[in-house]
């Protein structure tokens, strides 16, 4: 059914409920889709010179998606060529919604092509720096004791049970004392059981004795330094600040511990569908990223130790 007066930003509103309360998409994510929706938006008022209504968005032409994106690629903050993927994708996205739901078809816009995005590798740390990363917090004598021991509690968790940092930052109080398998809610409202080592509930015991703020069940378990709750942003500066004292690359953060716990994982011989499983990956072309870096430092172990090197 069509909706001749609806306007182009109440489409996309609709299109971003939807996205939060059908598909559930994380509010990060959401953020980012109503950040490209609405620069789309704006592009197409500018260019066409007049506010633009639902029924004006089934006129899009591809020149005009591939107008928006080179002034995306070449704008006072240019985008990669990844994030203009992205952007585009999320277009397309927006577009079939309207197709779909709204009864506004703009079948030009799946002629236009993404740029060539060349694949990235996860970049793991090796076993010996996470457990150095792991030791690290407590190693600073003007960090007050619950605080080295909630660091060391949030990247042991991160590490030992392969989450998002959203995942691990969205356990409550009531979580814990952390039983043997917890159950995680992932990208897309999504979840998976998560095995829980002893070392690992150890390191958040250890927190808990130290923590100088009563909690209620319903609160966030980790607590910054004033009593608030860790923040994301927080405990990547931990990592930042940790990795430098370690000598340890720019692409350790709180992600590549993820990144580790998968790559650690398939070098001991692990199953491939069970790290999907364990990560959450909707599909197993994502784990198999995975199978690129363990082959990618075999050849490099083989090739520093062989004879004839």
């Amino acid at each position: 059914m069509a909706h001749p007066e609806l306007t182009a930003a109440a489409a996309l509103s609709a299109w971003l409920e939807h996205l939060a309360h059908e598909r559930r998409l994380s509010p990060r994510t959401l953020e980012a889709y109503g950040h490209i929706g609405r620069h789309y938006l704006t592009f197409l008022e500018r260019h066409r010179g007049e506010p633009q209504r639902l029924v004006d968005l089934g006129t899009v032409s591809a020149a005009e998606v591939r107008a928006h994106l080179a002034e995306r690629r070449s704008g006072g903050h240019p985008l990669n060529a990844r994030s203009l993927s992205q952007t585009l994708s999320a277009i397309r996205t927006f577009h079939g919604f309207l197709d779909r739901r709204l009864d506004t078809p703009s079948p030009m816009v799946a002629l236009v092509r993404g740029p060539r995005v060349k694949p990235t590798l996860p970049r793991p740390i090796t076993e010996d720096q996470a457990r150095g990363l792991l030791h690290e917090p407590e190693a600073d004598p003007d960090l007050p004791p619950w605080e080295a021991a909630r660091d060391r509690a949030v990247l042991t968790l991160l590490y030992g049970c392969g989450l998002r940092i959203s995942e691990g930052l969205s356990l409550s109080r009531a979580d814990a004392p952390v039983p043997e398998t917890l159950r995680i809610t992932g990208k897309g409202g999504k979840t998976r059981l998560v095995p829980v080592l002893p070392v690992v509930r150890t390191a958040v015991d250890a927190y808990l004795a130290l923590l100088p703020f009563p909690l209620q069940p319903s609160d966030a378990l980790f607590r910054a330094r004033r009593g608030g709750p860790l923040s994301p942003r927080q405990v990547q500066a931990t990592v930042q600040i940790l990795r430098g004292r370690l000598g340890l690359p720019d692409s350790t953060t709180p992600h590549a511990l993820r990144h580790s716990f998968a790559t650690h994982l398939l070098g001991a011989g692990t199953d491939l569908r069970i790290i999907q499983e364990l990560l959450g990956h909707a599909s197993l072309s994502t784990t198999q990223k995975y199978t690129a870096v363990d082959a990618e430092r075999l050849l490099g172990a083989y090739s520093a130790a062989h004879p004839r090197r």
